[in-house]
C-alpha cells in the first residue's frame, strides 16, 4: 500500500509530507483548494501525463521540485525489482520524480530506490501499485480499447494467460504474410526486368567474379611490379648494410660480432655484464631473422610470374563494372548470385508455394486461437454483465441494463474482437453506447462498480477515486459510501469527495485548505484527529458552520461509528 507521499514545489504546495495507513481515506475541501493536486502528482510520479503536464505541476517561480511516493513491498514488487536489477533492502519501495526548470523547459527523471529508471519501466511498475479513477477516465471509458482491456482483466488468469499465445500466433502470421508479399513483389520485379537482368548476369558471369577483394589485391600487385626495380635496389642496399658490408664499411652483423666478442671477454672479468652480453646475442638473432624475411621477399619479387599488362587489363574491366553499376565487388558478386537464383524458374515457384503454405498454416492457427479467445470473452462478458448489475442496483440504478457488445473486426495482436459497452438506465430506453447516454452520476457509479469488481483480480492494493460520487446525493451517496468502505476491507482506498456521507464513512480524513500569503497562494493538507475536527469539516461540507449542519455531521459520525 501507499505509506507516504512527499511533495516539494508542486503546484499550490510548497512542501508536504503525508503518511498513510490502510483502510478508507478521504480528502475534503473547497473546490480549487488543491485536493486533486495530490493525486495528479502521484499520477505524474508513476509515469502519467506528458512533459507539459509535469511542467504545469512545477510551482511557478521555482527552479526545482520533486514528488516521492513510498509503498510497502510485497512478493510481486520484489519480483519486479529483481527483474529490473534494482536494489532493495528494507520492506519499502521508493519512487521519486525530480523536475527542474532549464530556461523555457522543465526536465524530469524517475528514480526507484535511488536508481534512475526510464518511463517505460515506471509504466510497467504502475499497475502493480495503484489504480486511479479520475475525471479523465470518464472520457477514456469511451475508447473501445479500454473497454476491451477491462473485459480481459475480468476474464481472469485463464484469459490473461491465453492473450500472449494469441499475440504470438498473430505475429507468426504477420511475418509469414509480410514475407510472402515481399517475395511476390520481388518475383514480379524479376519477371518485368528479366531481359535486362539476363544481360547483366551474362556480363557478370563472363567476368568470373570470385573474390570481393580482387581489385585491391591487383592494385597491390601492380604497384609492386611497377616499382620492382626500385624495390630490388632498396633490398640490395639493406642486405648489404645488414650482412655483406665491405672493407671500408663493415656490416651490421660484423659490428654485432665484434661487440659480442668484446662483451664475452669483459663479462668474464665482471659477471654483471652477462645480461648485456645475452641482450646482444638476442639482437644479433633478431637481425638474422629480419635478414631472412628480406631475402624471402626478394626471392618472391624476382620470381613473380604475373604479367603487368594482364593485371592492368583486369583492373580496367573491374573498374568499368564498378562504375557502370555503382557497386563494389562484393555487391556485384551478391547481385550476380541473386540473379542466378532469380533465373531458376522452378526453384522460384517452389519457394513461392512454400511461402503460400506457411502463410496459410499461420493464418489458420491465428484464426483458431482468435475463435477460442472470442468464446472466452463472450463467457467473461456474460459474467461481467451479471456482476455489474448486481453492484449497480444497490447504487440506485434499479432498472439498469448493461451489455458487452463484442463485434468482429480485423485481426490484430489482441484478437479479432472490438468491444462496446451498451447501457440503459431507464425502462423503455434502448441499449446505447455507455459514454453517449450515461449521465455524470451514472458514469461515476458505473466506474465505482466496475473498479470494485476488478479489484478482486488485479495486482495492485491501492485504489484512488477522484470525486467518484459526483452528481449523486441522499440514499445513493450512502450506497456509494458503503461500497467504498467494503472495498477498503481488502484494498487501500483513497477518495476525494465533497459528500459528507462519503467523508463520514472514512477511517482517515484529510482536509485541504487554500490560503494566500504575500500575494502567493498555498495549499495546506491537515490530518483531522478526533471527532470534533471531523465534525467541523463535515458540517462545512453539509452547508456551513451552523447548528443544523453540526448536528447532521455528528449524526453521520455516530452512524458510521456504530
Amino acid at each position: 500500500m501507499l505509506t507516504n507521499l512527499s511533495l516539494l514545489n508542486i503546484a499550490l504546495i510548497e512542501s508536504l509530507d503525508l503518511d498513510f495507513k490502510s483502510g478508507f481515506t478521504v480528502f475534503t475541501g473547497e473546490t480549487g483548494a488543491g485536493k486533486s493536486i495530490l493525486f495528479d502528482a502521484l499520477d505524474a510520479a508513476l509515469g502519467g501525463g506528458s512533459t507539459s503536464d509535469i511542467a504545469r505541476l512545477l510551482r511557478p517561480g521555482v527552479e526545482k521540485g520533486h514528488i516521492e511516493a513510498t509503498f510497502d513491498l510485497n512478493p510481486v514488487l520484489q519480483t519486479w525489482l529483481k527483474k529490473n536489477n534494482l536494489y532493495f533492502e528494507d520492506q519499502e519501495l521508493f519512487i521519486r520524480r525530480d523536475c527542474a526548470r532549464k530556461q523555457d523547459r522543465v526536465l524530469s527523471r524517475y528514480r526507484v530506490n535511488g536508481t534512475t529508471v526510464n518511463r517505460k519501466q515506471i509504466l510497467s511498475l504502475r499497475p502493480l501499485l495503484i489504480d486511479i479513477t479520475g475525471q479523465g477516465q470518464k472520457q477514456e471509458i469511451a475508447k473501445p480499447t479500454q473497454q476491451l482491456y477491462w473485459l480481459d482483466c475480468f476474464g481472469g488468469e485463464n484469459l490473461s494467460n491465453f492473450l500472449p499465445m494469441v499475440k504470438k500466433k498473430w505475429t507468426n502470421w504477420f511475418y509469414a504474410s509480410s514475407k510472402l508479399k515481399k517475395y511476390l513483389k520481388e518475383k514480379e520485379r524479376i519477371q518485368n526486368q528479366q531481359e535486362e537482368d539476363l544481360l547483366t548476369l551474362e556480363e557478370l558471369e563472363n567476368v568470373q567474379l570470385d573474390d570481393s577483394l580482387e581489385d585491391k589485391k591487383l592494385i597491390q600487385e601492380q604497384d609492386r611490379l611497377v616499382n620492382g626495380v626500385r624495390l630490388q635496389e632498396g633490398l640490395s642496399i639493406l642486405l648489404s648494410r645488414l650482412q655483406d658490408g665491405s672493407d671500408e664499411i663493415p656490416s651490421v652483423l660484423d659490428h654485432f660480432n665484434s661487440c659480442i666478442s668484446e662483451l664475452k671477454i669483459i663479462s668474464k672479468l665482471d659477471n654483471t655484464l652477462i645480461p648485456q652480453y645475452d641482450a646482444f646475442l638476442d639482437l644479433e638473432c633478431s637481425t638474422r631473422s629480419l635478414i631472412q624475411l628480406l631475402e624471402n621477399y626478394s626471392s618472391v619479387l624476382e620470381s613473380d610470374p604475373i604479367n603487368l599488362e594482364a593485371i592492368q587489363n583486369r583492373l580496367s574491366t573491374l573498374n568499368r563494372l564498378k562504375r557502370k553499376y555503382n557497386m563494389d565487388l562484393d555487391q556485384l558478386i551478391l547481385l550476380r548470385d541473386e540473379l542466378r537464383s532469380n533465373f531458376q524458374g522452378e526453384e522460384l515457384n517452389e519457394k513461392l508455394n512454400d511461402l503460400i503454405s506457411i502463410e496459410s498454416n499461420a493464418r489458420k492457427e491465428r484464426d483458431d486461437y482468435n475463435i477460442k479467445l472470442t468464446e472466452m470473452r463472450k463467457q467473461a462478458a456474460l459474467l461481467l454483465e451479471q456482476k455489474l448489475m448486481e453492484y449497480l442496483r444497490p447504487l440506485g440504478m434499479l432498472n439498469v441494463r448493461f451489455k458487452v457488445d463484442i463485434i468482429n473486426t480485423t485481426p490484430n495482436q489482441t484478437g479479432v474482437d472490438s468491444v462496446q459497452y451498451l447501457f440503459s438506465a431507464n425502462p423503455g430506453q434502448p441499449l446505447l453506447p455507455l459514454s453517449d447516454v450515461a449521465s455524470g452520476g451514472e458514469m461515476s457509479r458505473f466506474l465505482l462498480a466496475l473498479k470494485t469488481i476488478l479489484s478482486t483480480i488485479d495486482n495492485n492494493n491501492t485504489i484512488i477515486f477522484d470525486e467518484i460520487d459526483v452528481g449523486v446525493s441522499g440514499r445513493i451517496s450512502r450506497a456509494i459510501a458503503d461500497l467504498l468502505k467494503c472495498l477498503s476491507q481488502t484494498k487501500q482506498v483513497f477518495c476525494i469527495t465533497h459528500n459528507p456521507l462519503v467523508a463520514a464513512s472514512a477511517d482517515h480524513h484529510f482536509s485541504v485548505k487554500k490560503s494566500v500569503s504575500d500575494g502567493i497562494t498555498f495549499s495546506k493538507v491537515s490530518y483531522l484527529l478526533g471527532k470534533h475536527a471531523r465534525q467541523a469539516e463535515l458540517a462545512e461540507l453539509a452547508g456551513g458552520d451552523f447548528d443544523k449542519a453540526r448536528i447532521y455531521a455528528a449524526s453521520l459520525l455516530e452512524h458510521d461509528a456504530a
